[in-house]
């Protein structure tokens, strides 16, 4: 038999998020964003449950592509817009709208043969200093655009870096309102944490990414706990081995754990290779049999060890979730350092993923 790790995604708590994200966003329209893979949850598994969406938004050429092939006829959006010009011909054809944030992408439109106008989100650096145009050329972009054969609707874009903790969005938002009052375009401003917590950001269309796989844009689960979301993937194992140690045995890669008295621990089929946190410290919470317990020692390639010692009945065949519905992956994130977002994106090809 295959190794007992796999991840099950939940098609009915997909759209049940996107529902209440509808219920948030108010009039707005809802860009559903399903870059990297859809957070790692796989286009395929994913575009279904989210076809009530009013576009998808990504950054690979491939995977909008891929949803197109897969049947998807709506918008589709290009966050990090284009890399080359010869990209302008993919996006023709499949009928893209992509972010423009440079110059050079203006001039490389204008300069394009295509069958239709394309439509482009200008992209406004508010703050974030990574994509955008600086404030005081948004101006002369919007005129350059505007002045364009080749570019259809033009939708104002921007991002916020604080959206999510105490700074907000009142800065960027200030910036924005005082760019754009003689512009009159669509806005498209809300992220994640945007969307959930600052309505006056929704304006035309939001961007709703990591909320709608039922994780949080903060990092901690206690932020959206009251929400009503709900995970959309389960990452789980079993228990492949026990080991049965005496005081001072350790654990793992470089012994980091030392058993402090005797102690039962299991073997679990999960590892670094298959998307699990190599940093993830011993306590990284684990449920076996359901009940809550922790790692111990070094994450492995392959395997983890658990403490089985809050779990007496458990043994070889036990099952384990890593992450899921009954242990947010927020919850696993924190512990090992990191963002769910993290943890969910990098799940592993080798990693069978099923819904149900």
């Amino acid at each position: 038999m295959p190794r007992p790790v796999r991840a099950e995604i939940s098609p009915a708590a997909l759209r049940h998020n996107l529902a209440l994200i509808r219920q948030k966003a108010g009039q707005a329209k809802i860009w559903s964003v399903v870059k990297a893979n859809a957070y790692g949850h796989g286009i395929d598994h994913v575009w279904r449950a989210l076809q009530s969406s009013d576009g998808f938004a990504l950054l690979d050429l491939n995977e909008a592509i891929r949803l197109r092939e897969l049947g998807w006829t709506g918008p589709i959006l290009l966050l990090e817009g284009f890399f080359e010009p010869d990209d302008l011909l993919l996006i023709d054809r499949y009928q893209l709208t992509t972010a423009v944030h440079s110059f050079w992408q203006l001039a490389a439109i204008a300069a394009a043969r295509v069958q239709r106008p394309i439509p482009v989100y200008l992209k406004v650096n508010s703050g974030m200093n990574r994509l955008g145009f600086a404030p005081e050329r948004l101006h002369a972009a919007w005129r350059e655009a505007s002045a364009t054969p080749q570019i259809g609707e033009i939708t104002l874009m921007s991002h916020f870096a604080s959206a999510d903790d105490e700074a907000g969005v009142a800065e960027p938002m200030a910036l924005i309102g005082s760019l754009t009052a003689a512009l009159r375009l669509p806005h498209c401003l809300a992220n994640s944490a945007a969307t959930l917590w600052h309505p006056q950001t929704h304006a035309d269309w939001v961007r709703p990414g990591i909320v709608l796989y039922g994780a949080s844009p903060s990092g901690r689960w206690q932020d959206i706990a009251a929400t009503g979301l709900m995970p959309v993937m389960r990452l789980t194992s079993q228990i492949i081995a026990v080991q049965h140690l005496q005081a001072g045995a350790r654990v793992g890669y470089g012994g980091r754990f030392s058993a402090a008295g005797p102690q039962r621990i299991g073997i679990v089929a999960c590892g670094y290779a298959d998307g699990y946190p190599r940093q993830a410290p011993s306590g990284t919470p684990v449920l076996v049999n359901g009940v809550r317990t922790g790692i111990v020692g070094t994450v492995s390639m392959d395997m983890i060890a658990v403490d089985l010692t809050p779990c007496p009945d458990a043994q070889v065949g036990s099952p384990v979730e890593l992450w899921g519905p009954a242990l947010p992956v927020d919850d696993v994130a924190h512990a090992a350092g990191t963002l769910g977002y993290e943890l969910l994106s990098a799940l592993a090809p080798r990693v069978p993923v099923v819904t149900g």
